[in-house]
């Protein structure tokens, strides 16, 4: 008989991929799945784990949550893969150096981010510094005009330069550069189609929401997947088409019929949360989107922005400053229907969009834990997979759990797989795949956190392992692990 390193005995064992909901014992070997089997094993170590389920780690396509302390954060939340997809990096070599010597809980990835190299091509401002500093210039107009065709052959040469670095394709945020003309997003579609990878767009405002721009956002995405056979892969859709998500999702089917791949993601909140200089919070704009002012919560502080007024001050002091935007009530069953709709429909994965820590009233403390009060992020970062698993699964019953399972992590591994073959081994349990696993309680597990208390962990975790290693056990984090490794083209 086979002796494993470790044996996670008896537990209710869920893989989407082969339709596997029983009870099973799951040996780890060498940081990968060795066995699955309803014998028992016999293992160097034996933890018993009856009574609980068992899944494939969350693997979430959309995290800018690049530190230790928000990496924990989601490990907490069944997160055992956090990639940065939508923004990316660039030079992504900085991204995945600087990860790696600090280490990471988690493994992680990012694309090749379109912005952060635009900035320095067409903007002329400096290549580099990661997310903050690309969100200190998110609302800097040099990097928003339009290309000249010496800039647009620059921009191209620092993406490749990116892929060839690893990059897991291209993130797209043309949604913050929302004159930028049409053929240059057509242009960067083509490049990652011969390349081979995805894009990864937050798209512009639709036509309800600003008649005048060159280009409907959704028409855009489908479009660029039609005429270049590019993957392209449509952020946080619900958070991009708000009350249009019934057209946005039924304009993506039919593309999907034609044969044009086009792949949704949503997370479960009525809020966003970025950078307050983004063009799209720009005072005059935001009727367009149904909201004013009062709707914006600037993190820094945590005020409501009063006004027009003091909305443009807070732009031109502090662009890079996170805001939270309440697009939705939540507690309005009508507007919730809106973010269900977009989070429950076919085929559309789980992703958080989680954020940066924001460190409010005291310094940085990357290391502590509990996080102290001073750390403030949007609750999606803290509880996105958990709030699906407790409302959809458990209260409302619109998935089951091997549906939401599928959701949290097959079907993200899908996303990028033709172009990332390390991720077939990830959102499966089965023999010979990476040992990134989650065991929860299906009756308790959910989030706690809220706008008010954004850093409350969620619950129900009893282990989270990844590459075999526990990142939390017994429902605790092990602060000392860092097993996280880079996924990489």
């Amino acid at each position: 008989m086979d002796t494993h390193d470790l044996v996670l005995s008896a537990a209710r064992v869920l893989d989407p991929e082969t339709g596997l909901d029983t009870v099973a014992h799951v040996g780890v070997t060498g940081g990968v799945v060795s066995a699955v089997s309803t014998e028992p094993l016999s293992g160097r170590e034996l933890v018993d784990i009856s009574g609980l389920a068992l899944a494939p780690g969350w693997i979430d396509l959309h995290s800018h949550s690049h530190t230790i302390a928000g990496h924990r954060l989601q490990a907490l939340d069944g997160v055992t893969t956090a990639l940065d997809l939508e923004a990316g990096n660039s030079p992504v070599a900085e991204a995945y150096a600087a990860a790696a010597a600090e280490g990471r809980p988690l493994n992680y990835g990012f694309s090749a981010s379109w912005a952060m190299a635009r900035m320095a091509a067409v903007g002329g401002l400096p290549h580099g510094g990661g997310l903050s500093a690309a969100l200190r210039a998110i609302g800097h107009p040099s990097w928003q005009a339009q290309a000249s065709r010496a800039q647009l052959q620059a921009l191209a040469g620092l993406l490749e330069a990116d892929l060839a670095g690893g990059a897991l394709g291209i993130g797209l945020l043309i949604g913050y550069a929302p004159r930028v003309d049409p053929q240059e997003y057509v242009t960067i579609a083509a490049l990652a189609a011969g390349a081979g990878v995805p894009t990864y767009t937050h798209a512009r405002d639709l036509v309800e929401q600003s008649p005048d721009l060159p280009v409907d956002g959704a028409e855009e995405i489908v479009r660029a997947a039609a005429e270049t056979g590019a993957h392209m892969h449509y952020c946080h859709v619900n958070s991009t088409s708000l009350r249009q998500v019934d057209r946005v999702l039924a304009l993506v089917e039919r593309v999907r019929t034609e044969g044009a791949r086009v792949t949704t993601e949503a997370y479960p909140y009525g809020a966003g949360m970025t950078g307050i200089g983004a063009a799209f919070l720009a005072p005059e704009l935001l009727p367009a989107s149904g909201i004013g002012p009062e709707a914006i919560v600037y993190v820094p502080t945590g005020e409501r922005v009063a006004d027009a007024e003091r909305l443009r001050r807070l732009r031109a002091d502090d662009p890079g400053g996170l805001a939270i935007i309440h697009f939705f009530d939540e507690g309005d069953p009508a507007d919730l229907a809106f973010v269900d709709r977009a989070l429950l429909s076919p085929g559309t994965v789980v992703g958080s969009d989680a954020m940066p820590l924001a460190w409010v009233g005291g310094p940085p403390e990357p290391l502590a834990w509990p996080l102290p009060p001073s750390a403030v992020t949007h609750p999606r970062t803290a509880g996105t997979f958990s709030r699906v698993l407790r409302r959809h699964v458990r209260e409302t019953g619109r998935l089951t759990l091997l549906d939401a399972v599928s959701r949290c992590g097959l079907l993200p591994a899908r996303v990028l797989e033709d172009a990332v073959p390390a991720m077939r081994r990830k959102g499966r349990v089965q023999p010979g795949c990476d040992a990134d696993l989650v065991v929860f309680d299906p009756a308790t597990v959910g989030d706690r956190a809220t706008y008010a208390r954004s850093t409350t962990p969620s619950t129900g975790y009893a282990h989270v392992l990844v590459g075999g290693r526990f990142v939390v056990r017994s429902g605790e984090l092990v602060l000392d692990a860092l097993p996280g490794r880079a996924v990489r083209r």
